[in-house]
């Protein structure tokens, strides 16, 4: 009678330590996959986020370069076109900011420094573009030509590192 007692004890207890296992393991399965998932969300939110920084950057250069052919074929004035330049400037400057401001997922912050480095030298550029509207020296345009080009070099390199960071997340 002992025996059976023992053997009904002993069987109890296994299903209860299978039955918590199980549980564990549901848990730690639920917690992973809700976890996927969350990192999942974050960075399609990250891309959004840096596609929105980029295009406000592009639409904001488009708007400058714009001003400035304007300028150059005398269809606005020189007070124009630097009154503008300092709008230019407060623009490009907060978009710059909104790189720090992101939230970063680890494979991107390379590219994302790069981004960053080519709109600031892109910022250089415009304000040696506008010295040359200003002063006319001809040496703050072919500096401004210089930056542009290290500018768009910047941005191939973070396009570049970007989907290589993207591959590298979406690798399964």
């Amino acid at each position: 009678m002992k025996k059976k007692q023992r053997s009904k004890k002993s069987g109890l207890k296994r299903l209860q330590i299978v039955t918590v296992i199980g549980v564990i393991l549901v848990g730690v399965s639920i917690y992973y996959f809700y976890s996927a998932e969350q990192a999942q969300i974050r960075g399609y939110n990250f891309g959004n986020e840096i596609q929105a920084i980029q295009d406000e950057l592009k639409d904001e250069q488009v708007d400058f370069y714009s001003k400035v052919s304007m300028w150059k074929e005398n269809s606005i004035s020189k007070d124009q076109i630097l009154e503008y330049s300092d709008v230019h400037v407060l623009k490009m400057k907060n978009i710059i900011i909104k790189y720090t401001d992101l939230n970063i997922p680890d494979a991107f912050s390379g590219s994302v420094k790069l981004f960053k480095l080519s709109t600031e030298t892109q910022l250089e550029s415009d304000q040696h573009l506008i010295n040359w509207m200003k002063n006319d020296d001809r040496g703050e345009k072919i500096r401004a030509d210089e930056l542009l080009q290290a500018s768009f070099e910047y941005e191939m390199v973070a396009l570049s590192s970007f989907e290589e960071a993207k591959k590298g997340i979406m690798k399964p």
